[in-house]
């Protein structure tokens, strides 16, 4: 069996090249197809010494720095492969690659990291951000959506099989495409943390400060909470708008970027770690449910996937309905009350679901079963 891989693009080692990876481990005879490869000499090791097939992308100028200003032509870049000789076609997608063209005899398994968000759901956030809300340069980006919208929708239709990587992904697949899929979470390197049973006094938030994970409510809502202590690691642009709503609170320890050991070490010991935005899955999750380490998340999105509350059989953290810092307070006296009913085994357990062995033999299964329903 002929398999060929379609990634988006590669320029760096992320969550979705993390993915990839596995999908080389688990078909390591497949040819590997992207639209554009700029990724760092460096950072090359998960291919495997494969010498991805690009398109004219590529070579346009400025591609090197700025090849997602040419989003508009990526559609027609990606239908040039010709993926005419394989058995089957995987595509890791979340803006252009589930776009490759099959044909009859051929399975096209596409696996859906996110319909694309800033042209459907989050247009209009995206244009105010990027302050193309108004002007000739707004208007062109807006006729631009629209028409990848309608390729978006039309190429979901030439998928064989949708995968979803949540329950949360799934719906918005369903909302945007009229299509089903099958829920295959996506890998988390489990094996490099190590469960520890002993916690300590404080609570943790560990993240990027960015605006949508929502770091300023939780710093908020210690603030509040003078006896119970938060560790919080990260840095960003929104780090100014966190430290504001933190104020003076002595209980409150910033210590910004670590080292991945010391991150690690805090993720072990936190009595719990707390997770405020609605995320498509939330691989920090099960990182620190690897460490032995309770869950406070907003309960939305990906974290329903992952995180057991209560009354479910060994619960793994308590769930917050609103991104609230009064919501946060209430779960926090939430996940005390329950004592020693959340245990580090269970959360160890938990996040073993998500190991990576579980995704390749997961996505072989599916792979198996659909060719033998052919």
């Amino acid at each position: 069996m002929k398999v060929a891989i379609v990634h988006e693009w590669l320029d760096t080692y992320a969550g979705s090249e993390r993915v990839l990876e596995q999908l080389l481990l688990a078909w390591p005879d497949a040819d590997l197809f992207v639209v554009c490869d700029f990724l760092p000499s460096d950072e090359r090791g998960f291919l495997g010494g494969r010498v991805p097939r690009t398109t004219f992308i590529q070579r346009l100028p400025f591609a090197r720095k700025h090849f997602r200003k040419y989003l508009s032509l990526m559609p027609m870049a990606v239908e040039q492969h010709d993926l005419s000789g394989y058995d089957l076609v995987l595509s890791s997608n979340h803006a252009v690659a589930k776009g490759v063209l099959t044909g009859p005899g051929q399975l096209h398994v596409s696996y859906i990291h996110s319909p694309m968000r800033y042209a459907w759901d989050l247009q209009h956030q995206y244009l105010r951000e990027s302050g193309l809300d108004r002007g000739i340069k707004g208007a062109m980006t807006r006729l631009m959506l629209h028409k990848l919208r309608i390729w978006d929708r039309a190429s979901a239709a030439g998928v064989d099989i949708l995968v979803a990587n949540s329950s949360y992904i799934a719906e918005r697949i369903r909302k945007v495409w009229r299509r089903e899929s099958v829920v295959v979470h996506p890998p988390v390197a489990v094996q490099r943390f190590t469960l520890r049973r002993e916690k300590q006094e404080h609570y943790l938030v560990a993240s990027r400060m960015v605006p949508y994970k929502r770091i300023e409510l939780v710093t908020a809502a210690f603030r509040r909470m003078p006896g119970r202590k938060l560790v919080v690691i990260g840095d960003g642009p929104n780090m100014k708008t966190v430290r504001e709503a933190a104020g003076d609170a002595g209980n409150i320890t910033f210590l910004g970027r670590v080292s991945q050991p010391e991150l690690i070490a805090r993720m072990q010991g936190a009595r719990a770690a707390l997770h405020a935005a609605e995320e498509d899955f939330g691989i920090a999750i099960v990182e620190a449910q690897a460490c032995g380490t309770p869950m406070i998340a907003y309960g939305r999105g990906g974290a329903l996937d992952i995180v057991r509350a209560p009354p479910a059989n060994d619960p793994t953290g308590v769930f917050f309905a609103d991104q609230t810092a009064d919501s946060i307070i209430a779960a926090v006296e939430e996940f005390e009350a329950l004592g020693d009913a959340i245990t580090a085994e269970a959360c160890r357990e938990n996040a073993m679901r998500f190991g990576e062995p579980v995704f390749r033999d997961a996505m072989r299964a599916l792979v198996a079963r659909q060719m033998g329903e052919r």
